[in-house]
């Protein structure tokens, strides 16, 4: 869920005093920032603030089908934007600084937030900050995909790989460090955003495709509806292996893994396809994700723990819970990118890292080794 859509390179150029030095080395102009890919994070981040918002609220079968269909593709998608974003990935100083600046650093600060939340009420913590603590396992995730970014662009068939080596995690015990069975389940998703180039986006727009995109959405709300709201929701969180679930890999586990990986990316697909191209409303709220990220499961916590889903339920009902807790999801996410609460909590989704980072980020070229024999 990173916290900027631009492509590949962000920084701008600065203006050169008393004209243009020819000799003075050029930064890449900044890039255009893609509507699309901002209007899809909106909506994304609109069903992770809702989805988690409902989730205590879904004793109904509606409920529980929209919940599940939210959590077939809402993560998948935005690993694959993701993913997409990364490409300027290289190893290099100044991408490692963005890193540590814009994913680590965010990851220590609220996995100590969300403990210290979790003590207050009572909550059975993780054994250190290494095992993620609820939404912050995203954050991790993002980490250790992009270190691997050279690696995929080095390889040869990189997303069979990818989904060869997330089939492969279903069969061992992953344990919870760093969240390590989202990390290899959700790999192919970062690693197809990392293959996508704007020819496929553009492909997106033909008519045959939006049209089997509204005949995706329709039917897997469907199956939603009629069958897969019956099914354990481990299938759409991906954080447990087969092995860690104690099932059968044949004939349920293997196969059901790969089904959700094809419903994940064909509703990925197709909420690509039915985002809008063009600048709207909502586009520059695209830029600011992060924040509704980070911050939403704290309100939702402390909601928890102040009893308002239980009043709900028995003040509205279970559907009326449902729908008014949904609503209040949405106005939440306005509410966390408004631009009083980024001023009041900047520091801590974009904390500065200027005092613990080295001065001298520029790349320096790497010595030469002695060459046998060589004068």
């Amino acid at each position: 869920m990173a916290s900027t859509t631009r492509l590949p390179d962000e920084t701008p150029a600065p203006a050169a005093a008393g004209g243009t030095d020819a000799a003075a080395p050029r930064r890449p102009a900044p890039a255009k920032r893609d509507a699309l890919l901002d209007n899809a994070k909106f909506l994304l981040i609109v069903l992770v603030v809702v989805g988690h918002a409902i989730e205590p609220t879904t004793d109904t079968r509606i409920g529980e089908a929209v919940y599940f269909w939210v959590y077939l593709f809402h993560m998948p998608a935005f690993v694959l934007i993701s993913g997409y974003l990364s490409k300027s990935q290289d190893g290099s100083g100044r991408r490692i600084d963005k890193l540590l600046t814009t994913v680590a650093a965010p990851y220590l600060i609220f996995w100590g937030v969300y403990a210290l939340q979790s003590l207050s009420v009572g909550r059975k913590l993780p054994d250190g900050p290494l095992e993620p603590l609820w939404l912050t396992w995203f954050l991790a995730a993002l980490f250790v995909w992009r270190l691997t970014v050279p690696l995929w662009k080095r390889i040869r068939y990189p997303l069979a790989v990818a989904v060869a080596v997330s089939l492969a995690g279903g069969l061992v015990a992953t344990g919870d460090v760093l969240g390590m069975s989202r990390i290899v389940s959700l790999l192919p998703f970062f690693v197809a955003g990392l293959l996508m180039e704007q020819r496929h986006l553009d492909l997106l727009t033909s008519g045959w495709v939006r049209a089997w995109s509204v005949g995706v959405v329709v039917v897997t709300a469907a199956m939603s509806y009629l069958y897969l709201e019956q099914l354990s929701r481990e299938w759409v969180y991906w954080r447990e292996s087969l092995v860690d679930r104690d099932m059968e890999l044949l004939p349920v586990g293997i196969p059901g893994r790969i089904l959700f990986m094809a419903l994940a990316f064909s509703l990925t697909v197709a909420v690509l396809s039915l985002t809008p191209r063009a600048k709207t409303w909502f586009t520059r709220y695209g830029a600011l994700t992060m924040f509704a990220f980070l911050l939403h499961g704290l309100v939702i916590r402390v909601a928890e723990g102040f009893g308002y889903f239980d009043w709900a339920d028995r003040a509205l009902g279970a559907h009326g819970a449902f729908a008014v807790t949904g609503l209040l999801g949405l106005g939440l996410t306005f509410l966390l990118m408004s631009a009083w609460v980024r001023k009041a909590t900047g520091w801590l989704v974009e904390p500065k890292l200027d005092r613990i980072l080295r001065r001298d980020r520029e790349e320096r070229p790497t010595p030469a080794l002695p060459v046998p024999g060589g004068r």
